[in-house]
């Protein structure tokens, strides 16, 4: 009997998952047939530099989910069924503070954190937690409500715990077990038919409509699966010829001559779906929500600190500007104020220590012992560079996903202080520490730094991004 690794238990999942919210959103399914489509041209006509962040074969095959939890005891179940896939958390984004509109979450990403399991299957899903306990959305009386709705209520089943939990201790599962395990997993983000209490939720979409998404149902799903495309500008617009309604705008960084950094990500906006209600009268009949969306990313760059420093000052600059009525869009004012502020080459990025790279030894080449910097072992052809992919989030960019699919802005009490989150609080939710992205990247290209010193036996100085405390 074959034995599935824990990366292929990952690969298998990412797939189920795919297969089954292609069937509840059919416009999923043209996105991705779009996604194919953007990144063979764009491969056409950029040829081998194409693959400079990511082989195609990794970028078709990418994925990231999304889903959201309504308690700590729920976010801890979920950590301990990603983990069985390789899954573990990274990044502490809080969207309340990101969004202009009412969004309480407080969120991480489960995903790899090694290269070889990234290269082997990226699968992410952004993993959101619903803040009950913060007084500028819920009254007391609400988050009692809520308290009682959640904590009644089973998501994670106790064999599907029991499974990960083996898969995780195993390091996998033979073929009989990770077929249950997928079909357990797969299910428990599947929509469910069971008739939701119309006043309840509407009482939560009053305030927020994430939180009646995430509150106001006994269940939990996918809210959308991301692939990722090369050129999403051509994506955008390739999807709105077709038909299909786009947000205003793609989130992130602007279209620009240099080079792609973190995140920019779109999406079609979130569609009607018919749902069955338990109204006040009680009566059961059909209702419609608007909740779920389909996202496209495209990824570039990770940056350092300092890189990210200026990330935010360059996002700071463009919103100041555009309120001042610079330009009539936010992407012109961006451009305009990237090429003014950003190196516009990977050399300018790794000169001034603003973004991630590994290195390795050109095929054949040697050089004399001593001390060297990277630059110089560039410049000579004996070194090459390659970018580290940004595999994280935005929390303004998915704060924006989030709020541009709302009906409504929703409410907030900013009169009441708001309960504090951090990634050291989110850890202990989790049940296991929060990794943080740029110590991730950091220690990637410092391993590849020390392999190329003995490869080459040599003394290299460290890079600037690495100098970086």
């Amino acid at each position: 009997m074959a034995f599935n690794e824990t990366w292929q238990l990952r690969a298998r999942f990412a797939k189920s998952l795919s297969d089954m919210y292609g069937e509840e959103v059919p416009a999923y399914t043209t996105l991705v047939e779009v996604s194919e489509e953007v990144n063979k041209r764009y491969m056409e006509k950029m040829g081998a530099s194409a693959e400079r962040l990511g082989s195609i074969e990794r970028v078709t095959a990418e994925r990231h989910g999304a889903i959201r939890v309504g308690s700590p005891r729920e976010m801890g179940q979920v950590a301990q069924v990603f983990a069985a896939f390789g899954m573990y958390p990274v990044g502490f984004y809080d969207l309340r503070e990101a969004a202009k509109s009412s969004v309480p979450v407080v969120s991480t990403a489960f995903r790899p954190t090694d290269k070889q399991e990234l290269a082997k299957n990226p699968f992410r899903v952004f993993t959101s937690m619903l803040a009950t306990d913060d007084p500028r959305f819920f009254s007391d009386d609400l988050q009692k409500g809520l308290h009682e709705f959640i904590d009644s209520r089973t998501i994670f089943g106790g064999e599907l715990l029991e499974m990960a939990a083996k898969a995780q201790e195993q390091g996998g599962l033979d073929d009989v077990d990770a077929d249950k395990f997928i079909e357990l997993a797969t299910a428990a983000f599947k929509l469910n038919d069971e008739p939701i209490d119309d006043e309840w939720y509407r009482e939560l979409e009053a305030i927020s409509a994430v939180a009646s998404d995430i509150g106001g149902v006994r269940y939990t799903h996918i809210n959308h699966l991301t692939p990722r495309v090369l050129d999403i500008d051509d994506l955008y617009s390739s999807m709105e010829s077709r038909g299909i309604t786009m947000i205003d705008e793609i989130q992130g960084p602007p279209a620009w001559k240099g080079p792609d950094i973190l995140l920019r990500q779109t999406s079609f906006r979130a569609l009607d779906e018919e749902r069955i209600f338990r109204f006040a009268d009680g009566s059961v009949g059909p209702g419609a929500l608007r909740v779920r969306f389909g996202e496209v990313e495209q990824r570039g760059i990770a940056l350092s600190p300092k890189g990210r420093e200026l990330y935010d000052a360059l996002i700071a600059e463009t919103d100041k500007r555009l309120q001042a009525g610079e330009a009539p869009t936010r992407v012109e004012v961006a451009r305009k104020v990237w090429e003014e502020n950003l190196p516009d080459s990977e050399q300018g990025l790794r000169e001034q220590g603003l973004a991630y790279f590994t290195y390795a030894v050109a095929p054949g080449a040697t050089v004399e012992p001593g001390t060297y910097k990277v630059e110089e072992l560039i410049a000579e052809g004996i070194v090459i560079a390659e970018p580290i992919v940004y595999e994280d989030f935005l929390p303004r960019s998915a704060a924006g996903i989030f709020q541009s699919n709302l009906k409504e802005a929703g409410t907030r009490d900013n009169e009441q202080q708001g309960t504090d989150y951090d990634i050291e609080t989110m850890s202990k939710i989790v049940g296991r520490e929060i990794k943080e992205p740029f110590e991730l990247y950091r220690a990637q290209e410092e391993a590849s730094l020390e392999e190329l010193a003995t490869n080459l036996k040599i003394t290299i100085q460290p890079t600037a991004a690495v100098a970086q405390a």
